[in-house]
This record gives C-alpha cells, structure tokens and sequence, in this order.
C-alpha cells in the first residue's frame, strides 16, 4: 500500500486505555501507521476515509496455531500428509488469520519433513517478507516420550530430553514444545521435574524459550515446577500447581475451545460412537477447569485467535476465558 490514508472520526480500543476512546483519527503513510491522534489532522494531499462507527484495534496474537494443520476431526492423520500439501495448508491458515487481524501466529507445532525439519520453518522463511502474510514464531516438531505419535521426535529420557530440544533450536526454531502427556493416556507424566528443568535450563541458555504440553494434572505439575516458559492446554490445573506457576511466572495457554470442538466431534462424527475421543469421559470436569483456577491466583494466560481453523471453533476460546475470569491484558506472547 502506497501514499497516504487519514481515517477520521473513529473509535479506538488498544488495550491500554480503561474505555472506549473515540474521536480518533489515524493516518497510514506507505502501509504503515505513520500517527494516532486524538486531534482531528491535517488530511493534506492524503485520501480521507469516514471511520464514523467503526472501532480500530490493534493486530491480534493467536497464541497457538498450528498452521501447517488442516483440523477437523480427523487432525492427527492430516499430519501425515505429504510436506507441499502441508505447506499449503499453511498458506490458507495464514491469509485466514490476516483477513481475520491476527497478524502475530504463534505455531506451536508442526510435522516433520524429509529433511527432519519441522514443515513450519519452509513456512516462516516463505513468509517473511510477504506483505499481509502473519508474522511468525515457530516451535518446530513436538518432542514426546517414545511411543507417543508417530509425527512427534522420541526421546527415552532426561539426557535424549535435552538433546532433541537443542536439536530444535539447531535447526533454526524460535522456541521449542516438549509434550508432558504420556502415551498411554495415563495420569502421570512421562518425564521427571529434574528432566523437563534440565531441558528448560538448556533452552534458556540459548536465550530461547520452552513451552509444554499439559493436558494432565501431573503433567502441569511437573511444567510448573521445572519452570517451563508456559503450559499449553492446562485442562487440569489444581491450587497449589497454580500458585506454582505463579511463582515461577509460567503462563498458561489456554484452548478451551477444544473442548467444544470435542463435543461437536462427539456429535457429528464417528469418534464419540467408537469410544476414541480422549477426552470423552473427562471433558465435562475439566471445562473451564484449569482456566479458572489460573486467574483467581494472578496467573498470566493467552490463548488462540478467533480465526484458528486447526481443530475447530476457535473464536470462543476469548469469550470463555472471560467467562473464567480473565480481564484481558496487552504483554508480550509467551514464546
């Protein structure tokens, strides 16, 4: 976009101010926001547009994407389709996210390609320095417990732990994912707190960041205790694992609207039938759950867009989380 646009008489909600501010003009030079103002401006030589009744807000993060994905029901088998493919699903994600404001994508895991790199990589370099393209961080592959899923990296244990997720970073990642749920659908968490803090301390030293997959009790517990960055999913939260990621200012990713995409699944799809939802006979405890424990003790959170197409519905994922008790906030993505 070239020249000059001046919108006048519009409304603005940045997160920053208590309440609506309106009157505002904004002036774009060249494709970009050259002033705000709360004064009406000298238009000049530039197109004036009547912002009258509209409200502008600042481009939004989704906290986690998985933009290489094409969601539905059947996800985890999408994962396996061939890399171009995955690529070009990225493409669509991304332009869905653009049209809808997001232009911050937070991928927090992608499969694999020939090369062993995580698809999302090819996707960030692609578009980096496309105009209206998100700006993207990538976490690379899922690093799990052996046995895990077939689209994961396998470790054994603490050391391999450690090893795969400076592998990651080696690779040219933003940050790195490790999956703290085990794989047989367990209650206990694969990894040891001395494991998972031993990676994040190797992460750290890099001046990167980890985040963990945890969508059981213990395996939070483990993700706050070792001091990951922060904790996607977070279905199981109790006080004290809270308080504990308070403390070491882990914050929490939720995705409450998986559990509503679950729910449709159940409904329009052969999974509730066949008994293979995982979460099926756990969905209704953990609803909202770990999400309203987490603000009650002053616990940071984020969470996806409202455009997130990986695995349904996302745009109530912010309206469920105020129904939680979160007041939403502008900081810095974590990760």
């Amino acid at each position: 976009m070239s020249g000059r646009l001046l919108i006048r008489d519009a409304c603005l909600a940045d997160g920053q101010a208590p309440t609506l501010q309106v009157g505002i003009s904004l002036l774009i030079e060249n494709g970009r926001i050259a002033r705000v103002s709360v004064d009406e401006l000298d238009p000049g030589d530039a197109e004036v547009l009547d912002g009258g009744g509209a409200t502008i807000v600042p481009a939004f993060v989704d906290a986690h994407s998985h933009l290489t994905m094409p969601g539905g029901s059947h996800w985890i088998e999408r994962g396996s389709d061939p890399p171009d493919r995955l690529r070009e699903v990225a493409r669509r994600n991304a332009a869905r996210l653009a049209q809808a404001g997001i232009l911050w994508a937070r991928d927090v895991g992608s499969p694999a390609g020939a090369d062993g790199r995580a698809v999302s990589l090819q996707v960030r370099q692609e578009m980096a320095d496309q105009v209206g393209a998100p700006y993207i961080r990538v976490a690379g592959t899922w690093i799990a417990t052996d046995g895990y899923l077939p689209m994961t990296v396998p470790v054994k244990d603490g050391d391999e732990l450690q090893a795969a997720v400076l592998a990651q970073l080696d690779s040219g990642t933003d940050f790195v994912k490790i999956m703290l749920d085990p794989p047989d659908r367990s209650d206990r968490c694969p990894f040891t707190v001395d494991d998972v803090r031993k990676a994040r301390e190797a992460v750290h030293d890099r001046g990167r960041k980890i985040t963990a997959h945890a969508t059981i009790l213990d395996g939070a517990r483990v993700g706050a205790q070792a001091g990951v960055d922060s904790i996607e999913h977070g279905m199981e939260l109790d006080d004290a694992t809270a308080a504990t990621m308070r403390a070491n200012n882990v914050a929490l990713v939720s995705t409450l609207s998986v559990l509503a995409s679950w729910a449709t699944f159940e409904r329009t799809t052969r999974i509730g039938a066949a008994g293979r939802c995982p979460y099926r006979r756990r969905v209704r405890f953990r609803r909202r759950l770990g999400a309203r424990r987490s603000p009650r003790l002053g616990g940071r959170a984020a969470g996806p867009s409202g455009a997130r197409t990986a695995r349904g519905p996302g745009g109530g994922d912010l309206a469920r989380r105020r129904a939680a008790g979160y007041r939403p906030r502008r900081e810095d993505p974590p990760g």
